[in-house]
């Protein structure tokens, strides 16, 4: 009888990948607890280490609370984090995962000196965010250890598939109108409405309003965000709308597109086209009722996911969603112009986390549908570099996604719901994108594509809240 890969109690693979994904949240918990405490001013009450002395002044109770709920949370973190460095070592780790925990354990007494220093001698002894820095490369080597270790223990050297065989639509007839003259305009006014990919309008709009509510906190005004959102719709529904023409073809191809308006015939494609251009002007004329700089980004928010991204990335690239995040992340840069009519550093913090996430959300939905890719054409990354490959890249940017997160928290002043959320909801999305290493089938990965919807919009929410309620 062989032994466990691992000494007890964690003994098998996949609890040795549940404590590693335990140990990167704890150490996660610890960099935005850090952060929290640094911008609530809560290192200055408490001037002693390892200890806290009391605080002279009744008020600074809740800073002291929270000093001391970093300082137990860095011991009970740096303790998980120090026997998940062991098991790695005595059990049947990788060289490189038992090498990336080496240096998170190395640098984590690194760590603690500097918060200690920091506490004692102020924020401005030292080099201002190093404390941070360092807590941001641990996290990061323990994220690489993880998607490491999955990767061996669940991957495979090449899982790339073989293109299916494309769907013959010689003998496809247009779609047939109803009789009845009600039950027509309905079916062709649902055409236009799905051709403007509504599914896709509250998380680009909630982005928006995000990026308002940094800007402008709670004197963010209604018409700004009744423009700013309006705008935003249209804007949404204009590059759906050329998204559906440039793609028909294509959509005849896919399982999951080919009952599109243009696929079917249901709506001709000058028709379609002469919708998105009014769609694009609409949006134009609103965004300019607020400033010419909306305007603008809303306009290559249009041109970038209809050309560049639809036209250019998406047939070409295996990078297509990663930099295709650049049509979901501009609507953050929109949301802070509309208010301040100027492109701020919270806004590209914003857009930067938005970015991040993209490619961690949408590899799971291309590993849903590859077949579906491949019969389009399309190289995405499991088409492409296999399905092993994906799932360490959504890892990976799931890790620089909360990495991002960090950096808005550093940048602005939201408080502990957004930390709280950030991390709760950021577990959840890991510990899913975990099971889908194990599990591998389509449920797995719808699974986790909506636990990063639950967390982005989870996000956005506490950032509204934050920043409009809170600092209020």
């Amino acid at each position: 009888m062989s032994s466990p890969p691992f000494p007890r109690p964690i003994e098998t693979r996949s609890r040795f990948a549940g404590l590693l994904a335990a140990t990167a949240v704890g150490v996660y918990l610890l960099v935005i607890v850090g952060a929290t405490t640094s911008l609530t001013n809560a290192v200055t009450a408490c001037t002693s280490w390892p200890v806290c002395a009391p605080p002279t002044d009744p008020l600074s109770q809740t800073e002291l609370a929270i000093a001391w709920g970093h300082r137990i949370a860095a011991v009970l973190v740096g303790l998980l984090l120090i026997g998940t460095t062991l098991v790695a070592a005595i059990g049947d780790a990788t060289r490189r995962v038992r090498y990336a925990l080496y240096a998170a354990v190395a640098l984590y007494p690194v760590q603690v000196a500097v918060g200690a220093a920091t506490a004692t001698m102020g924020p401005q002894a030292l080099i201002p965010g190093l404390h941070l820095t360092i807590g941001v490369a641990i996290f990061a080597f323990v994220v690489l250890a993880l998607a490491w270790d999955l990767e061996v223990t669940t991957g495979s050297s090449d899982d790339r598939m073989e293109p299916p065989e494309p769907i013959d639509t010689s003998d496809a007839s247009p779609r047939q109108l109803p009789d009845g003259g009600f039950a027509r305009a309905r079916l062709t006014a649902y055409a236009y409405f799905k051709m403007m990919k509504p599914r896709l309008m509250w998380l680009l709009c909630l982005v928006a309003a995000a990026g308002m509510a940094l800007a402008a906190g709670p004197d963010l005004e209604a018409p700004t965000i009744v423009a700013t959102l309006g705008g935003g719709v249209l804007a949404i529904g204009a590059s759906g709308t050329f998204n559906h023409v440039l793609e028909r073809d294509i959509d005849k191809q896919m399982s999951r597109t080919a009952d599109r308006p243009l696929a079917t015939d249901l709506v001709p494609v000058r028709n379609a086209l002469l919708f998105g251009l009014f769609l694009t002007a609409a949006s134009m004329t609103v965004f300019l009722s607020i400033n010419a700089l909306a305007a603008a980004l809303g306009l290559v928010a249009i041109l970038f996911y209809s050309v560049v991204y639809t036209l250019l990335l998406k047939p070409n690239t295996v990078q297509n969603t990663v930099i295709g995040g650049v049509a979901g992340a501009l609507p953050a840069l929109i949301g802070w112009a509309a208010v301040t009519n100027e492109i701020g550093v919270p806004a590209l913090a914003l857009a930067g986390l938005i970015f991040l996430w993209t490619p961690a959300h949408f590899y799971n939905l291309a590993l849903a549908y590859q077949d579906d890719y491949a019969r389009g054409g399309f190289p995405m990354m499991p088409v492409v570099r296999g399905e092993t490959v994906t799932r360490k890249h959504i890892l990976y940017y799931i890790g620089a996604t909360l990495v991002g997160a960090v950096a808005l928290v550093w940048l602005t002043d939201l408080g502990a719901l957004y930390s709280v959320t950030v991390v709760c909801f950021g577990g959840l999305f890991l510990w899913f994108a975990v099971d889908l290493h194990f599990e591998q089938t389509e449920r797995a990965a719808f699974r986790a594509f909506h636990a990063s919807n639950a967390f982005l919009g989870a996000v956005l929410v506490a950032i509204l809240v934050d920043a409009l309620v809170v600092i209020a």
